[in-house]
């Protein structure tokens, strides 16, 4: 886009504002129109397809493109459509004109569109959306909030249009601009990693004679490893507790802390936060205490403990701060355990050979439910950011987007603090483009949540279809519930290292039902993967197996295959890697059959001892060693109660990627095939890549 047309922007704003007008209309609106590409005669469009093209400064996101339904179809819930059916959105300094069309056309309203050029015989919009799209970007980053040199904030302009053979005709349009705010001071990041990584620990708030929370969070200090030597506790009138040396306060410290962790309560910590602030011998505090701005009588002084700690980042060697409401932190690499929930009530045994993976929360109780159901997520770093009083969302991310050795992130959102959505969206496409996945759960999907979000961590949550579509379009893979950010979390740390490169499904089982399930849930709004055509050579390795397993009379070799119950587990992994070695598929799943009497999945077999798990001939002996060697993703499917728990955790402790129906194992796959993709597209289009 020339810089004409942000200099007439300008003009106009300038002119409206001595007129004291926040809104451009008439004539002045009009010429804003016209130059960015809309045709203004109302007749001439008529019978055409309906769209609505936005900008929006959003408090969230920042300045956010959008496109879709216009006329009476824009006022219905978005909520009742697919994703991306309704209308699209994206943060405008993340996309381009090529890439949004894109996104575009993946709506109905582009559909209609297509219908109606093919029916009319005559050329495609897509060349003028195009050159509509890329003026107001333009128009975008001109007038962005947080933008230093932008002398106004284009608030919002909503063009409803209708598309025909001679362009986009404007039947209803409005624009406002405002003066630019000043923006939170940009925290030090860099100081997270003393945060994780501390070498010198504090505590505040430790009972000497009973339980509570900083008496619970020391021990479980001690309890991980962290040597006492390493520990302080700052208790006046002590001299050590649980073997931990005391000192009387800040003052009394001798050096710095890398961090401090404060559980006194609620109504101490603000003194406190000022004499942490003015002693300068912290570099990281953990605020534990909740009730901090999610009461009426408490919003307004934890907003002026927020604005004096973003004031001391104005100056060099200010701390950061985490919390408030903050359960803690548990960092593996770190060596401690600052959280508030005895050891005994959730223990973290490794369960993978690597941890490579960070869960962040707003609330611990999320993290808690998690881990203690799917141990196997078995997170690196597991951090709760409560109220985001300082770091936030966008920080953390930013800082584990560049951190090596960790290559998924789970992430539960309640609430964004002003812009940091934008921060946020900037870290996913950073950590995206930097071969990470993210995975992301957003609470409040309807008004009586949302009402629970703010009275939890004083969290605003805003709109959950433009949330979804912009995080999506940034990179991250979003969740619709609890059990899909399981899975897709586990999934995205299991086969991280695996091969994504087509979409084409191997699927085998012993049960007809599960085989057919699985073709069944290759498809997901609108991304879809398709049941791979085998080799004439795989059929013949196949048929080969069934032969000499005397199955070759019951079965007929095809994709998804039904191997009948009979098949021992032998069969069903030689099978798998028959299907695993043609080039035709790029992902298998397999249906392990633990209710099936030749396969070995019980802990001990009463009517056939030895017949079991500890058999070599066994699944959880045999799979491990296929998986390994095979780029290609495999899943296991365990579809049975409890008495094969043993199984599915003898294969998930040895980083075989296990689930316990088809439904959820297909679904999940099908979701990580397509976020891989899209890191691809992305990854493909950033400055040196082939944007072919």
């Amino acid at each position: 886009m020339s810089n004409s047309l942000v200099a007439q922007a300008t003009s106009l704003f300038h002119e409206a504002a001595g007129q004291g007008r926040d809104s451009l209309d008439g004539v002045g609106l009009d010429t804003l129109l016209g130059a960015i590409g809309f045709s203004l005669g109302a007749g001439s469009g008529a019978g055409g397809a309906a769209v609505r093209i936005t900008l929006n400064s959003t408090r969230e996101f920042g300045m956010v493109i959008g496109a879709g339904f216009g006329g009476l179809e824009a006022e219905l819930d978005e909520s009742q459509f697919r994703r991306d059916r309704a209308s699209v959105y994206a943060v405008a300094e993340l996309t381009d004109a090529p890439d949004f069309v894109r996104l575009f056309q993946r709506t109905l309203a582009w559909q209609k569109i297509a219908a109606a050029v093919q029916r009319e015989g005559r050329p495609s919009p897509e060349r003028a959306l195009e050159e509509c799209f890329a003026r107001l970007l333009g128009l975008a980053c001109a007038f962005a909030p947080g933008r230093p040199d932008a002398p106004f904030v284009l608030q919002a302009l909503e063009v409803d249009c209708l598309e025909s053979g001679s362009g986009l005709f404007v039947r209803n349009a409005h624009c406002r601009f405002s003066a630019p705010q000043p923006g939170r001071l940009p925290r030090p990041v860099a100081k997270i990693d003393k945060l994780i990584h501390p070498e010198r620990i504090g505590i505040i708030g430790v009972s000497g004679s009973g339980m509570n929370f900083g008496r619970i969070i020391l021990r479980n200090l001690i309890g991980s490893g962290f040597p006492k030597e390493q520990l302080v506790v700052l208790k006046p009138g002590e001299t050590e507790i649980d073997g931990v040396r005391c000192v009387e306060g800040l003052a009394a410290l001798d050096g710095r802390l890398d961090l401090l962790i404060v559980a006194v309560a609620a109504s101490a910590v603000y003194a406190l936060v000022d004499e942490i602030i003015d002693t300068g011998t912290v570099e990281a505090v953990m605020l534990i205490p909740g009730s901090m701005g999610e009461t009426k009588k408490s919003r307004e002084p934890a907003a002026a403990l927020a604005a004096r700690i973003n004031a001391a980042h104005g100056k060099p060697d200010s701390p950061i701060f985490l919390g408030a409401n903050c359960l803690g932190v548990v960092s593996h690499p770190g060596r401690y355990d600052s959280w508030f929930i005895p050891l005994e009530r959730l223990p973290k045994p490794k369960k993978k050979p690597v941890r490579n993976s960070v869960m962040l929360s707003q609330s611990g109780a999320f993290m808690i439910t998690r881990l203690s159901q799917n141990p196997w997520l078995d997170p690196a770093y597991m951090i709760a950011l409560g109220n985001q009083t300082d770091l936030t969302h966008g920080d953390m991310l930013s800082y584990f987007a560049d951190l090596p050795g960790i290559d998924t992130l789970g992430i539960y959102i309640e609430g964004f603090k002003d812009l940091d959505g934008l921060h946020f969206a900037r870290a996913v496409r950073k950590a995206v483009l930097q071969g990470k996945q993210i995975v992301v759960y957003k609470s409040g999907r309807t008004a009586p949540g949302q009402g629970g979000v703010m009275g939890h961590t004083a969290s605003i949550a805003g709109g959950l279809a433009l949330f979804e579509s912009v995080v999506r379009h940034a990179g991250a893979i979003v969740t619709e519930d609890l059990d899909s950010f399981d899975d897709l979390f586990y999934i995205a740390g299991a086969l991280h290292a695996k091969k994504a490169d087509g979409n084409r499904l191997g699927a085998i089982s012993g049960a007809g039902f599960e085989a057919v399930a699985m073709a069944d849930n290759i498809e997901y709004d609108g991304y879809a993967m398709q049941m791979g055509a085998l080799e004439d050579a795989t059929v013949q390795r196949i048929e080969q197996i069934l032969v000499a397993k005397k199955l070759d009379q019951l079965v007929e070799v095809r994709n998804p295959l039904d191997i009948n119950p009979g098949a021992d587990d032998e069969a069903h992994l030689e099978i798998s890697a028959a299907f695993l070695q043609d080039p035709n598929i790029d992902a298998v799943i397999v249906g392990l059959d633990p209710t099936a009497p030749s396969v070995r999945s019980l802990e001990q077999s009463k009517l056939r001892p030895g017949y079991d798990l500890s058999d070599p001939k066994s699944t959880v002996h045999l799979m491990p060693p296929l998986a390994e060697r095979h780029d290609k993703p495999l899943i296991g499917i365990i579809d049975g109660g409890k008495l094969y728990d043993a199984m599915a955790a003898r294969l998930m402790d040895q980083g075989v990627c296990c689930f316990r129906n088809c439904t959820r194992g297909t679904k999940a796959l099908v979701r990580y095939f397509e976020a891989r993709h899209n890191a691809d597209y992305l990854k493909a289009r950033r400055p040196g890549g082939d944007n072919s």
